[in-house]
Formats: structure tokens, sequence, C-alpha cells
């Protein structure tokens, strides 16, 4: 499973002047980070901690890819974008701007969930929105701000506060909540099931990480993990590497294509990639499976 960066390592992928953080407050389950930036076009890695994005200086055209599909439109000060936790992205601006980051831990945002809906919560996620216009929002965000900039009477107590309203308006206009299920034995729903394994099937031969799949079910990376073992007795890389074996003796068997293009369209990195994995499960060669095919 790739692992999720931290608000602190963000520059990294994404540059920029950092004007005001809230580093050293005490805060906990929240962080701000205000940053000037130039014009730039960046992937950005799955992030552990929701992203909530209030333009406050500059104007520019922004576009972003959000699971493979790009949207564009236009921000200027007074808007928000929002990003959901564990889900990679791509950015692309053109024009200088400063933007105010606040940060919500999973930990924060589920147990406000939780309070709020009075039920267990498996999964919270933030639509999809590039841009819109929320006043509770936007202020929120400058009120946070403002307390990164200072130490204030009760400042983290405060920002507690602040946090809370944040996400309560957060569940009221821009997010799913996926509730625990006590029912049964906490197996996949068996629609999902089959989308996860149509999913699977259809992209044998693509790299396929725990947050793509846990994304077309629809879930949380540890609700889905812990589900698709339930259902599957066994953890989703296993399972999607015994399919690729499977596929792959299937082809051996048939002896039409090279060992190297059978590796390629099973998914595995190259021919000895293969051969490797299948010394090691099987205990044969893919030339020793094509013999017995061709019998």
């Amino acid at each position: 499973m790739a692992l999720l960066i931290r608000p602190e390592e963000l520059p990294r992928f994404v540059p920029g002047e950092l004007l005001r953080c809230s580093a050293g407050q005490g805060w906990k389950g929240v962080e701000l980070r205000t940053y000037r930036y130039s014009g730039l076009d960046v992937p950005v890695p799955a992030m552990a901690d929701f992203m909530i994005v209030s333009y406050k200086r500059g104007s520019t055209m922004m576009e972003r890819r959000f699971e493979g599909r790009w949207t564009r439109t236009e921000c200027h000060p007074g808007d928000v974008s929002l990003l959901t936790r564990s889900q990679a992205s791509h950015w692309h601006w053109t024009e200088q701007i400063d933007v105010s980051h606040v940060y919500l831990s999973d930990a924060v945002v589920s147990r406000v969930a939780a309070d709020v809906l009075e039920r267990p919560i498996a999964a919270v996620r933030l639509h999809d929105i590039l841009r819109t216009q929320s006043p509770i929002v936007t202020e929120t965000v400058e009120a946070i701000s403002r307390e990164a900039g200072g130490n204030g009477i009760g400042g983290a107590l405060y920002v507690d506060a602040l946090s809370t309203q944040l996400v309560v308006n957060l569940l009221r206009n821009f997010a799913s909540v996926q509730f625990v299920d006590k029912s049964g034995r906490g197996e996949l729903p068996p629609a999902k099931r089959k989308r996860v394994v149509e999913y699977i099937e259809a992209r044998i031969d693509q790299a396929l990480s725990l947050e793509e799949l846990a994304e077309v079910a629809s879930m949380g990376v540890w609700t889905f993990g812990k589900r698709f073992r339930a259902s599957f007795r066994t953890s989703p890389h296993q399972y999607v590497l015994d399919r690729r074996l499977e596929k792959a003796q299937q082809m051996l068997a048939l002896g039409r294509l090279p060992v190297k293009a059978i590796a390629a369209e099973c998914g595995f990195a190259d021919q000895a990639h293969l051969t490797r994995i299948m010394r090691a499960r099987l205990g044969r060669t893919p030339a020793a499976i094509r013999d017995d095919g061709s019998r």
C-alpha cells in the first residue's frame, strides 16, 4: 500500500513559499499552512488528511485530475477547493496565488461524525469539489489562520471548537459517510464484490493499489481490506497475484504467445518476475507449464 503523505511533506511535491504555519501550537488533528505559489503543474500523492484549500489572493485558471478525470475552472479569492484523504490528484495552474490549507485528520473527522450522527463511522469522504463558495468554510479557515499567527489564550481549545464547526459543515454539505455494518460477517456486499472483481479482471495487466480498489468499492482503505479478507479469505494483494498466476497458467497452456508477452499481459514486471513467482508459489517454471499443456 502506498504511503500517505503528511502536510509537512507536501512542499516536496508542491513547492511554494510558506507564509504561515500552525506547527508548534499544540493543536490536535488540525493543521494550517498558508503558501504563496507560482504557476505549477504537479502530481500530488494521496494525503493522510482531508484538505481544505481557501483562496486568499490572486486568481487563476485551475485544473485538477481526480480519479482519472480532469476538471477545470477559474479560482478567485473567497473560493474553496476540497480534497478527500487517501486520494492522489494532479493540479495545474498558471498564475501566482496565495492559499491557506487546513488539514483535518481522519481521527478528528470520524470522531465528530460519530458524535453528530450517533453511529459508528467506517469512513468519511469529501466530494470532488474543485471550486465552491462557502462563507462558513472561508470564515472558519480565516479564524484558524489568525490563531496560527499568535499565541492567544486558549488557542488550542478555540481551534478545536473551530475544527468541529468546520467538520460539521463539511458533513452537512460536502461529504458522504459510510457507517460500520454490524450485520453478517462483515463481508463485501454482493454488488461491491462483483464490482471489485470485474475491475481487477479488466485491469489485471496494470498496477493495482489498495487505495484504488477501496475507491472502486466506495470504502475507506482499512474497512475495504478487512471486508475483502472476510469475503475472499485472502488479502487484496494476494488475490490479485493469484488471479495473475491463474491467467498466466491458462495462457501458457495454450502455447501461443511468448512468455515475455504473457508476463506483460498478466501484470508481471517482466519474464523473470513471472518465473520467480511461479517457482515460489507453484514450484514450476513457465516452460514446464507450457510443456504440460502441449502434450
